[in-house]
C-alpha cells in the first residue's frame, strides 16, 4: 500500500500518516559533573602502570598462588557506618482527629500533622583496592555512598584505618578513598584496552563478609552495558569469575597480578553468583580517579551532539555496509561540533583515531577526552567519508536538553496512522518547543497502528521526510504524495532533540 499523508479538515489543519517507525536513540554530552568533595586538596597521585602485553600462548599455569600472594595484601575490606537518623512522615488529614492521638505515643508530633521515626544505625561491607603506596584506594560509589564513617582493614594483618572520601562519581560507580599511611602494598595497573576475550582473570574481594576470597575465570565479553544499573558511562568487563555481594569495589586482575578492573555488579536472579559479573575497566576508573584527585571533580569532554545508534535500516538509508557508528540527530549551536562543521545526518565513524561502534562508545570516548584536546572526527556525509577537527570543551554541569511533555491527542479516528497539525503558539508553549523549530506536529497516534508499536507518540514533530525539510502539515502532505519506496527516512524532534526514524511501510497493518 502506498504511504500517503491525507489532509483532514477540522479546527486544526490535520493530516494522516501511515507506516511503522523503528526508533533507536540516545544522546551524548548532556550530563552533570560528578560529585566530589568541593574542598578536596589532595596531593598528586602516583600510579604504577604496566602496559607489557600478556603472553597468549594458550598455556595455563597449574597454580596462581604466586600471583595471589603478590596481589592479596593490596585488596582491603571497607566497612561503612551510617548514623542514626530521625525522619518525619506526614499524617493523612483523617488522622488529625484528637481521638487518634493517644495511639502514637512519644513519636507523635503534637501539632497533629507528622509522626517521627527513628532509623537505627546501619552498617555496610564491601571491598577496595590500594593503588598507591601512600594510601589511595579505589572502590565503588555504592559501597560508600551516604556513609558517615568509613574504615578500611588491611589483609592479612587486620590493621584498620579511617578513610576519607576524596571524591565520588555516580555516573561510573567509582569512588576514591584516602588513608593516612605510607609504604602500603599496592597493585600495578594494566592497560584494559589491551584485554581480549578469553584472558584468564582473578577476582579478589570480601564476599558476604567471610574474609578475603579469590576466584578464577576468564573475560567473557568486553564493552558490556547493563540497563539495570542505570549508569551514564558503562563499558564493563564481563567475567565468569565468581563475584558475590561484598565483592563490590574489589580487584579484577590479570594472570600477572595487574589490576584490570574494579568489580562492580553481577547479573543474577538469585542474588548470588551465576557466572555473569561486571567490572569497571581500569582505564575508565583511572581517568575518573585522576580527575577527582587533581581537580576535585570529574572533568569530562563535551562535543555537543545528540546521537543515536545506527540500525540495519538506517545503515541502508545512509549507505553504510554495516550498522556501526553514531548518527548525529542535532548539533548544539556554538559547540565544538558546530564549530567543526558537524551536521545533522552525519554518521560518526571514528573519534580521535578509534572506531565508533555505537552511540554509547562515542559517549565514553568523548567523556574520557580532556577539554581543550583537538581530535580528528571521521564522518560519513551523503555517502562520502571526510575528517573534521574538533576542539572539545568541558561538559556543562546542567542538562542542556529540554524534555518536552507529550501533548494529549484529539479524539480522532485515524486508522493505522498518525495525525499531524501545524505548529502554533499554543503547541510551542505547551511542548516547550524552540521558536525557530519548523515541522508538522504529531497530535494523534493510533495505538493499534504499526507506528505506535514502533514508538512514535503525540508531541513529536516531523522535521524532514527523505531528507527534505517539512515546514508544516501541508508540506508533509505534498512530500508524501509521490513516495513510492516502502522505506521512508524521517527526521523528527522528540523530547528536546532530533533523531532519525525509518518507516517500513511493509510492516504497516
Amino acid at each position: 500500500m502506498r504511504n500517503t499523508i491525507v489532509k483532514w479538515v477540522s479546527r486544526l489543519r490535520l493530516a494522516l500518516l501511515g507506516g511503522a517507525l523503528i526508533v533507536a536513540g540516545s544522546s551524548v554530552a548532556f550530563n552533570r559533573l560528578a560529585e566530589a568533595k568541593p574542598d578536596a586538596k589532595a596531593p598528586p597521585v602516583r600510579l604504577v602502570v604496566s602496559e607489557t602485553p600478556l603472553p597468549r600462548d594458550g598455556k595455563i599455569s597449574t597454580s596462581f598462588a604466586p600471583v595471589v600472594k603478590k596481589v592479596a595484601p593490596g585488596v582491603v575490606k571497607v566497612f561503612t557506618t551510617t548514623k542514626v537518623k530521625h525522619v518525619s512522615q506526614p499524617f493523612p488529614p483523617s488522622m488529625e482527629d484528637p481521638f487518634f492521638r493517644r495511639f502514637f505515643g512519644e513519636d507523635y508530633n503534637g501539632d497533629g500533622r507528622e509522626r517521627h521515626y527513628r532509623i537505627p544505625k546501619q552498617y555496610g561491607l564491601g571491598s577496595g583496592v590500594i593503588v598507591t603506596k601512600d594510601g589511595y584506594i579505589l572502590t565503588n560509589n555504592h559501597v560508600v555512598d551516604d556513609a558517615d564513617e568509613i574504615k578500611v582493614a588491611l589483609t592479612p594483618d587486620g590493621r584498620e584505618y579511617t578513610a576519607k572520601v576524596i571524591g565520588k562519581d555516580p555516573k561510573t560507580d567509582i569512588a576514591v578513598l584516602k588513608i593516612e599511611a605510607q609504604d602500603l602494598p599496592f597493585l600495578t595497573l594494566a592497560n584494559s584496552d589491551a584485554l581480549e576475550v578469553g584472558d584468564v582473570v582473578l577476582a579478589l574481594g570480601n564476599p558476604y563478609g567471610i574474609g578475603q576470597t579469590v576466584t578464577m575465570g576468564m573475560i567473557s565479553a568486553m564493552g558490556r552495558a547493563s540497563p539495570n544499573l542505570g549508569l551514564d558511562y558503562e563499558d564493563f568487563i564481563q567475567t565468569d569469575a565468581a563475584i558475590n555481594p561484598g565483592n563490590s569495589g574489589g580487584a579484577l586482575v590479570d594472570a600477572e597480578g595487574r589490576l584490570i578492573g574494579v568489580n562492580t555488579a553481577i547479573l543474577s536472579r538469585s542474588g548470588g553468583n551465576q557466572g555473569i559479573g561486571f567490572a569497571v575497566p581500569i582505564n575508565l576508573a583511572r581517568n575518573v580517579m585522576e580527575s577527582l584527585i587533581n581537580d576535585g571533580r570529574v572533568v569530562r569532554g563535551f562535543l555537543g551532539v545528540s546521537i543515536q545508534d545506527v540500525t540495519p535500516n538506517l545503515a541502508k538509508e545512509f549507505d553504510l555496509a554495516e550498522a556501526n557508528g553514531a548518527l548525529v540527530g542535532d548539533v548544539t549551536p556554538k559547540s565544538p561540533a558546530d564549530k567543526a562543521g558537524l551536521q545533522s545526518g552525519d554518521v560518526i565513524l571514528e573519534f580521535n583515531g578509534k572506531p565508533v561502534h555505537d552511540s554509547r562508545h562515542l559517549k565514553l570516548q568523548v567523556g574520557q577526552t580532556a577539554p581543550g584536546t583537538e581530535v580528528p572526527v571521521k564522518i560519513l556525509r551523503d555517502g562520502k567519508r571526510k575528517t573534521v577537527e574538533a576542539t572539545l570543551k568541558e561538559l556543562p554541569q546542567t542538562d542542556l536538553s529540554a524534555n518536552a511533555r507529550s501533548q494529549e491527542p484529539d479524539a480522532i479516528d485515524a486508522l493505522q496512522g498518525v495525525t499531524v497539525a501545524d505548529l502554533d503558539g499554543t503547541a510551542r508553549s505547551q511542548l516547550k518547543l524552540p521558536r525557530d523549530l519548523q515541522g508538522a506536529l504529531v497530535t494523534q497516534v493510533d495505538d493499534d497502528s504499526a507506528a505506535f508499536e514502533a514508538g512514535l507518540r503525540a508531541g513529536d514533530v516531523i522535521l524532514e521526510i527523505n531528507r527534505k525539510p517539512v515546514q508544516d502539515a501541508d508540506e508533509a502532505v505534498k512530500l508524501s504524495e509521490n513516495i513510492k519506496d516502502r522505506h521512508i527516512l524521517l527526521r523528527i524532534w522528540s523530547r528536546g532533540a532530533s533523531r532519525y526514524l525509518v518507516v517500513d511501510e511493509s510492516k504497516a497493518g
